[in-house]
């Protein structure tokens, strides 16, 4: 017999964007994903959940994850954080309450900006699911560059198996890669770029393109520290690094 909490849970993700809506209303919906600041229902857009997929298993629907802190869970989890219950009794009864409550029927549609949505969703996927670059294959491939800055708190990440697909074959496989966060003016991650590896060296991979883009990149950028009374800006991130290496104060 299924338990009560995954009974629960199926039945809030068939009607995921309703729960979003009602839980989550400072958000909005970008293609398959509504986005939303965080738990706590500010605005914002590093929380991300899942609106279509199967109710349950891998990609189902409901399913989130909030790219700033790491959070994740399905929507029990979500309603728990955001009306602060402390029971898992009271988070139940909590969705029980939803459920039965009277809701306006909704028609899902995209927006003029759903693509672009979706490639911001995928790549704060991806900086969720890559890890700390020290003492990976990515930090390796910098030092070997010859860059000593501090990468500890860089906005930089190591992802062991990224899939890479070729343009004129469509090909794919998976390579490891330097994963940078490319961030708004508030912080916000609208995009990452990636840089992939050979598997056995620490050189860019012999690819067609071993450095590609993902998501909102226009106006933004990958940022190793606040911006006071100048900047200095750099075409790539091993050129910045490089005088942050030079001058590290």
């Amino acid at each position: 017999m299924e338990s009560p909490a995954r009974t629960l849970s199926s039945s809030l993700a068939e009607h995921v964007e309703a729960v979003c809506k009602h839980y989550l209303s400072n958000g909005r919906r970008c293609g398959n994903y509504w986005i939303v600041g965080d738990v706590n229902n500010n605005a914002g857009r590093s929380l991300y959940v899942r609106l279509k997929g199967p109710l349950s298993g891998k990609g189902a629907r409901g399913k989130w994850t909030d790219g700033a802190t790491d959070q994740h869970g399905d929507l029990l989890d979500l309603i728990r954080e955001r009306e602060g219950l402390t029971s898992f009794r009271d988070t139940l009864d909590e969705a029980r309450r939803f459920l039965v409550a009277p809701r306006e029927t909704t028609t899902e549609s995209r927006g003029r900006n759903s693509g672009e949505c979706d490639t911001i969703a995928l790549a704060r996927k991806i900086w969720a699911a890559s890890q700390p670059i020290i003492g990976t294959k990515a930090e390796a491939y910098l030092r070997s560059r010859k860059i000593t800055a501090d990468l500890s708190h860089a906005p930089l990440r190591y992802h062991p198996a990224l899939i890479y697909r070729e343009s004129r074959d469509g090909l794919s496989r998976r390579l490891p890669a330097l994963v940078a966060a490319v961030t708004d003016n508030n912080d916000e991650i609208t995009g990452i770029h990636r840089t992939f590896f050979d598997p056995a060296r620490n050189v860019k991979a012999n690819v067609e393109s071993p450095r590609r883009s993902l998501g909102a990149i226009r106006g933004n950028g990958v940022r190793f520290g606040p911006i006071d009374e100048f900047a200095i800006i750099g075409e790539g991130i091993e050129t910045v690094l490089s005088l942050k290496s030079a001058f590290p104060n």
